[in-house]
């Protein structure tokens, strides 16, 4: 890992976005952007129950990739990245993302980067329960 990468992994156990933060805190930047994803109780009009997450056995290298990715294409100082698997309720959170910078612009582009390029190319599947008694896998091969 290079040392703009400071906390990349997958995780079973509930997130903490202190821990995030922490891992991101240094003297010469300027601006950091967290980025936080919860379960949410809908989707396309469907009331939604909880979710499972899965991710195949090379998901965690994959986010790593990433992670060394958008730090070597912005102008970052950290770079941060954790995503749950298992099982999820209402409200908890999915992923956390971070970068921080020296500057608020650097920091915004690098956490957009690094969240649409996590969840189009790391392989976690969520799988959807609905209040229905209807479910449905996301984001699968």
């Amino acid at each position: 890992m290079t040392d703009a990468v400071r906390l990349v992994d997958l995780r079973e156990t509930p997130l903490d976005v202190a821990e995030v933060l922490a891992a991101l805190d240094d003297a010469e930047s300027g601006g950091l952007t967290l980025f936080v994803g919860r379960v949410r109780d809908h989707d396309r009009g469907k009331g939604v129950s909880g979710l499972d997450y899965s991710a195949h056995p090379t998901a965690l290298d994959k986010l790593r990739e990433v992670a060394e990715k958008v730090a070597a294409e912005h102008d970052v100082q950290g770079v941060a990245a954790v995503h749950r698997v298992g099982s999820l309720a209402i409200g908890d959170i999915a992923v956390v993302v971070a970068t921080t910078a020296s500057h608020r612009g650097d920091a915004f582009a690098a956490s957009r980067a690094l969240i649409d390029t996590l969840k189009a190319e790391v392989p976690v599947w969520k799988h959807q329960r609905f209040a229905d008694g209807s479910e449905e896998w996301v984001g699968t091969p």
